[in-house]
């Protein structure tokens, strides 16, 4: 049972909020099939409406998302990643030469962990691409906070100065992807996770191309400060004037610079923080809703049920009732990479 606005954390230690929000969307990475191309090839792969990853171990190839995003053709580099959101089709190959084929028979036609295809299997002759990737499995929550969050394609380029982990995640994600090791499925697992958090490491590294919203605002040094003190205590009741101080910053230029980059005002993120920590517990806990109401900051259950429901449309109860009727089974695993 949560008893205080503490245990709605994941850490007794001062709070990260990059940690806070990613436990609160239970992303989990899979990975896919990698595979190994010879020759000439061209791959369409359709929309699949969940945030996904790819990634170039060895050799080189690109990327093409239909034109509603104008992106341009991706040239992938030995160990480029590129995450997107899965909303756009796209074809991923090394030439306009071949006919594009469909990617999930490409893929269906070769049994085991690697996926083989191009016109040059047969012979080995041809440049040779090995590759993997994968997708990333998030609640309602997360869908709502993270997919917002991200632009809907982003290429992080093995020439930056990630360059090192990702080239030894990438050769580790592959090996246990295509090894027959007890174990293997589990650590792919991690290290996938691994990966998608220094994706995201270095996309708070360059925060100015981050949409507005709340990854935008944790990488901003300036108002870290009072996001890690909401982040740590949320069941207090902040005040507009502590939080600018913890900034070192007037009331009225922190309460513009935090809106400028969150998108919202201060003491708004607080309740939209509330609310995610609240639906998390309606979701997995039993505890009741007074004592929920409490731990949050609340006087009265009423209060907290009328800003429950203000935020999300429906009372708590409900909610819970809802979120428990409507359990599923983990997605199951993406055959292509």
């Amino acid at each position: 049972m949560l008893e205080s606005a503490d245990n709605l954390r994941d850490s007794t230690d001062m709070a990260d909020p990059l940690t806070d929000t990613l436990a609160l969307t239970e992303a989990h990475c899979h990975v896919s099939r990698g595979f190994e191309a010879i020759g000439e090839w061209a791959l369409h792969y359709p929309a699949t409406n969940r945030l996904k990853f790819t990634a170039a171990v060895e050799g080189t190839c690109w990327i093409d998302f239909d034109d509603e995003l104008a992106t341009g053709r991706i040239e992938l580099e030995p160990g480029d990643v590129v995450l997107f959101d899965g909303r756009h089709e796209f074809v991923k190959g090394n030439s306009d030469a071949v006919p594009v084929e469909d990617a999930v028979a490409a893929f269906g036609a070769t049994d085991g962990p690697i996926a083989r295809f191009g016109n040059g299997t047969l012979t080995g002759v041809g440049p040779r691409v090995v590759g993997v990737g994968g997708h990333v499995s998030l609640n309602r929550t997360g869908d709502e906070l993270l997919m917002r969050a991200l632009p809907p394609v982003i290429h992080l380029r093995a020439i930056d100065e990630r360059s090192a982990t990702f080239h030894w995640l990438l050769n580790r994600l592959l090996h246990e992807a295509t090894t027959s090791e007890l174990g293997a499925g589990l650590a792919a697992d991690d290290v996938a996770h691994l990966l998608f958090l220094e994706a995201l490491r270095a996309c708070l590294a360059q925060a100015d191309d981050l949409p507005v919203g709340w990854l935008r605002a944790i990488a901003d040094e300036r108002i870290a400060p009072a996001l890690r003190l909401m982040h740590d205590q949320p069941g207090r009741a902040w005040q507009l004037d502590e939080l600018a101080r913890a900034a070192a910053m007037s009331r009225t230029t922190f309460a513009e610079r935090f809106r400028s980059v969150a998108g919202v005002p201060p003491l708004t993120y607080l309740l939209n923080w509330r609310m995610r920590l609240a639906e998390r517990a309606l979701r997995d806990d039993d505890q009741s809703l007074s004592a929920l109401a409490h731990s949050l900051g609340y006087t009265s259950d009423s209060a907290f049920s009328n800003a429950f429901k203000r935020v999300n449309g429906v009372a708590p109860r409900r909610y819970r009732e809802a979120a428990r009727a409507t359990r599923v089974a983990p997605e199951a695993e993406e055959a292509t990479a």
